[in-house]
């Protein structure tokens, strides 16, 4: 009798904040990024310089949970989330933790995009959604093996989601997407008429 398995599988994470840890109000988070996308000079410089549209403070503020308890708030609660996904993905740790090493501020105007990345150095990147207007990006996510695809025709367009080339992830307000730092990713254009907000960080180990 045939079997077929599927191996390496690529894990992603997703729940609300809410669902570990203290209560983060959505809305004192949406008006802080947005305060700080106003006071940030060095950031607002460093976007229009390296063509980045919208704002992000990931070039000029490392110390977001020390300037604003709400972010150290949010650290709290993606801790949890992050030791989580790290169980589910039976690393073995060596007794230590995965800790935060970056948390950025990304706000997306219409027509805005960001291209396909990866976060190299880090263990675990998520993003935790502050606002999303109707028509707002989904969270676009490659599969790994691309690359080695070479001579391998294209996927019929009702593949099953775990055998498409691409994943598209329409978050919600509150919600936590977390992946392994190695998966390639991007933000599609903006279609909406508002600003798409959210929060994105790093967790490394050792």
């Amino acid at each position: 009798m045939s079997q077929i398995d599927s191996l390496f599988v690529t894990r992603l994470y997703r729940a609300q904040l809410s669902e570990l840890g203290k209560t983060i109000d959505a809305s004192e988070l949406e008006h802080t990024c947005l305060s700080l996308a106003d006071d940030d000079e060095a950031g607002q410089v460093w976007c229009e310089e390296n063509g980045y549209p919208g704002y992000t403070s990931y070039a000029s503020l490392d110390d977001l949970p020390w300037r604003f308890p709400i972010f150290k708030d949010l650290v709290k609660v993606l801790d949890k989330h992050v030791a989580a996904f790290a169980k589910d993905l039976a690393f073995d740790l060596d007794g230590k933790k995965l800790k935060l090493d970056s948390l950025w501020i990304n706000i997306l105007p219409t027509g805005g995009t960001h291209a396909s990345h990866i976060h190299p150095h880090s263990v675990i990147s998520g993003t935790t959604y502050v606002a999303m207007p109707g028509g707002a990006s989904a969270l676009k996510l490659e599969d790994p093996r691309s690359a080695r695809m070479m001579a391998a025709p294209a996927r019929k367009a009702d593949a099953p989601r775990e055998l498409r080339s691409f994943v598209y992830v329409a978050p919600e307000v509150g919600d936590v997407l977390l992946w392994e730092s190695w998966l390639r990713h991007e933000v599609p254009m903006n279609m909406s008429d508002e600003e798409r907000i959210s929060v994105s960080f790093n967790y490394g180990w050792g």
